[in-house]
């Protein structure tokens, strides 16, 4: 099994900044491709950066420029430093992994952290 935990989410006026954590625990041989995506209430989700295992990065447009991914692959960790936050940034931001188990290769999600930007 193989469990994903963001935390860093929360309240944050705009301009301001936050740092997002996703942590991959669990039988993991590897991981390749990590990605955050959100979801604003009443729209479909979307890929907001993927980083991958090699390091490379690529951002949604409404986001580059103010967002960084970054992980540590020895810690099975990855990262989303937001600044410049703005309102509509407001979503649940959800990490998703490429994990190699056991002679496989499967695709995981988070539960979810909050993140809202509000005066």
């Amino acid at each position: 099994q193989v469990q994903l935990v963001e935390s860093g989410g929360g309240l944050v006026q705009p301009g301001g900044s936050l740092r997002l954590s996703c942590v991959a625990s669990g039988n993991i041989f590897g991981v390749e491709s990590m990605r955050w995506y959100r979801q604003a209430p009443g729209q479909s989700r979307e890929l907001v950066a993927v980083i991958a295992g090699s390091g490379s990065t690529n951002y949604a447009d409404s986001v580059r420029g103010r967002f960084a991914v970054s992980r540590d692959n020895a810690k099975n960790t990855m990262w989303l430093q937001m600044d410049s936050l703005k309102p509509e940034d407001t979503a649940v931001y959800y990490c998703n992994a490429d994990v190699h188990g056991f002679l496989n290769l499967r695709n995981y999600w988070g539960q979810g952290t909050q993140v809202t930007v509000s005066s």
